[in-house]
């Protein structure tokens, strides 16, 4: 008797999606060679995903690992980097492992140049660029997006300042005050959830607060979601940077604006200076214009927000846009250290732009153009229970009962309207008659077995199936107030229950009946 598989495993998948970025995540990951193809397998429990690539296979570009259990053979690695890709690892919290990418040629006299940078005035000339070209991008995230043109020209004040900088330490204080007084502008940018999830989302996790974490005084371990997704991001950029200074021959721990740290890529952090006003842009457009899910974040036992697996690979394949981005960046460093090498009297050389493909492009005549559209959707989720998959803003289950609020808002906003002498005794009028005729009716004229309590248990609920304009031809009523009674936040008057009886459809059988 054989033995059945107690694991459902998705069949094999031939080809990756189109961004080039494959993302592995969860536990028991496996990168390894079979039969000559590279085979990747990772997932939790039965969700079980798998992929089989070729080695003519050139779509793959970024190779993400987002677990903590499993392996990667070497034969894996050199196929890897044989079909031009890169492998990154990145542990729970976001934060860099690893970065590989195939080796590039590389000249030493490069080396030497970005080691003599900060003694010639070269570095001093970088900084200046990279910071000149974040605060404009500060700057326009604020006029534009945030709507508060006054603070985008005193944060373009310290953009002036920078050209009068001369030494390092003047640029690091020209951005720290740049940076302070954007982040001030988004403390009170709110975060949208579903009304589902309202009551269970923390006061914190409802307005961006301060770019500062509380657990660490610093942008790690933020405490709400935006943080923590521009946290992974940036994760991904400072990736993206590494690789793309080892593909232009620069190392990428020896930096010239950051200081340098054990452990950290401080030229990485400098070029990521110039794509931190993308990433902001990125999840502030997010935040404005759709709902956040709190399906897709969990907080730790210390208070850490975390993202949850699905929205971090929807996150990850982005990786392909920040490397667009970070390419040209990448080789003007590299052609600005190298030119402060090399003595007038030889000449200036032009490196090969071998992240863009540039010079190629226009060498054969083209216009070069870099594309950096960013592929990453935003999952549009039900404004009102927080289900996935929509078109709209609510699912089809929410969307009747959010229709008849939207009527209801409409007719008390006609009725907010000022209204003319003729419309105000007309109005007054009507109101009067309705005020004489309770006053005159009997009470006696109501059948016996139509109670206030048969009204509310039989006949309201009954209401819901009619027309709002069926409910105030019954009782002469305008639709705002034939409204309220369908919805049963108004009671009205004894004298139409008999009528509205009669148009639900209400037979005295059926309360004899209980």
């Amino acid at each position: 008797m054989t033995a059945s598989h107690t694991v459902a495993r998705s069949p094999i998948l031939e080809q990756i999606p189109k961004h080039g970025t494959l993302l592995m995540s969860g536990y028991g990951l496996r990168l390894q060679v079979q039969h000559g193809h590279l085979y990747a397998d990772w997932g939790v429990g039965r969700d079980r995903h798998n992929i089989r690539l070729s080695r003519v296979n050139r779509d793959l570009k970024r190779i993400i690992v987002l677990g903590s259990g499993g392996f990667a053979t070497f034969d894996a690695i050199r196929l890897v980097a044989d079909i031009g890709a890169s492998l990154i690892f990145l542990d729970g919290r976001g934060k860099v492992l690893f970065a590989s990418t195939p080796t590039s040629p590389s000249d030493v006299r490069l080396r030497r140049a970005q080691c003599l940078a900060l003694e010639n005035g070269t570095a001093l000339n970088i900084s200046r660029e990279l910071i000149s070209q974040k605060i404009d991008g500060q700057a326009a995230i604020v006029r534009d997006m945030l709507g508060n043109p006054v603070a985008a020209d005193a944060i373009l004040r310290f953009r002036a300042e920078l050209a009068e900088t001369h030494d390092i330490d003047a640029v690091r204080l020209a951005e720290a005050m740049a940076a302070k007084m954007y982040w001030s502008q988004w403390a009170d940018v709110p975060i949208r959830w579903p009304l589902k999830d309202e009551p269970r989302v923390a006061a914190h996790w409802k307005v961006f607060g301060s770019r500062i974490s509380p657990l660490t005084h610093s942008p790690r371990l933020a405490a709400n979601p935006p943080n923590a997704c521009m946290n992974l991001i940036h994760a991904i950029c400072e990736a993206e940077c590494r690789i793309g200074l080892i593909g232009m021959g620069l190392d990428p721990e020896i930096g010239l604006l950051h200081c340098d740290t054990p452990s950290r890529s401080s030229l990485a952090n400098d070029l990521q200076e110039v794509l931190r006003p993308a990433v902001d842009s990125f999840i502030l457009n997010w935040i404005q214009m759709e709902r956040f899910s709190k399906a897709d974040f969990w907080e730790d036992r210390n208070g850490n927000c975390r993202i949850a697996t699905p929205l971090a690979r929807k996150l990850c394949e982005t990786a392909n846009t920040w490397r667009r981005l970070v390419a040209p960046v990448a080789e003007w460093v590299a052609q600005a250290l190298w030119n402060s090498s090399r003595s007038s009297a030889r000449g200036e050389q032009v490196l090969p732009t071998r992240l863009t493909r540039r010079r190629k492009s226009e060498g054969r005549g083209n216009t070069f153009t870099m594309r950096t559209n960013i592929s990453f959707r935003h999952p549009k989720i039900c404004a009102d229970c927080g289900a996935e998959g929509i078109n709209g803003r609510y699912c089809r289950a929410c969307a009747t009962e959010a229709a008849r609020r939207t009527m209801a808002d409409i007719a008390s906003l006609s009725h907010l309207k000022p209204k003319s002498k003729k419309e105000k005794a007309r109005v007054s009028k009507l109101l009067s008659n309705h005020a004489v005729a309770n006053t005159w009716w009997d009470p006696s004229s109501l059948p016996s077995w139509l109670t206030a309590d048969c009204y509310v248990q039989k006949i309201q609920p009954l209401l819901k199936s009619k027309k709002v304009r069926e409910i105030a031809a019954a009782m002469r009523v305008s639709d705002l107030y034939a409204g309220f009674v369908r919805s049963g936040r108004r009671r009205p008057h004894a004298r139409h229950w008999k009528a509205l009886a009669d148009l639900a459809g209400f037979k005295p059988d059926q309360v004899f009946k209980q």
